[in-house]
């Protein structure tokens, strides 16, 4: 669940005080997300460190971890956080080093239902990524043990229990068994 608290920019919200909250910018508002819990936590965790430990042994770019902004909009300013992300070598070296917020989209972005969010606002969110450039986006839900991955509005996979998600030509050669993180 999100909160809508006032008009900002992005460059308003990077210079905002830390307050302890979670922030995205959707068109100029403001709002503010409440904290995940324990399984959400955990989950991010095990689909980041699965994610981070394959792309940094094959040398394919750069992981993020959850509360990392990537402006994927301006004028108004959108700014989103992802609850992991992965940038390929190739645009990484092509952007060179960035002070503030990436700018744009990652190629992966991963969503994790919370208990905060309804599924809508998750699928919403994955459908923001694409449209602006993420050509694949996975959103794991805890509550249904399914794992969708998104290659474009209408290439969508739901994978459960037993069944496998790859990284395709965004992280090739990754693979994610969606049974190891809803034990």
């Amino acid at each position: 669940m999100t909160i809508e608290i006032g008009h900002k920019t992005a460059e308003e919200l990077l210079r905002m005080p830390d307050d302890g909250s979670r922030y995205e910018l959707v068109r100029g508002e403001l709002r503010r997300m409440a904290p995940a819990g324990n399984r959400h936590g955990y989950i991010v965790g095990e689909i980041f460190a699965e994610l981070r430990n394959y792309v940094k042994a094959n040398d394919l770019g750069r992981t993020y971890a959850a509360e990392t902004g990537f402006k994927v909009a301006s004028n108004p300013d959108t700014v989103l956080a992802p609850d992991a992300a992965f940038v390929s070598r190739e645009r990484v070296d092509k952007t060179g080093p960035t002070e503030g917020y990436w700018p744009g989209a990652p190629d992966l972005a991963v969503e994790v239902v919370s208990q905060n969010d309804t599924h809508s606002e998750v699928v919403e969110k994955a459908l923001v990524w694409l449209e602006s450039g993420s050509r694949m986006v996975l959103v794991a839900d805890p509550g249904n043990r399914t794992l969708s991955v998104y290659r474009s509005p209408r290439d969508v996979s739901v994978l459960r229990q037993g069944e496998t998600a790859d990284g395709g030509d965004v992280v090739p050669g990754w693979k994610l068994s969606v049974a190891q993180f809803f034990e």
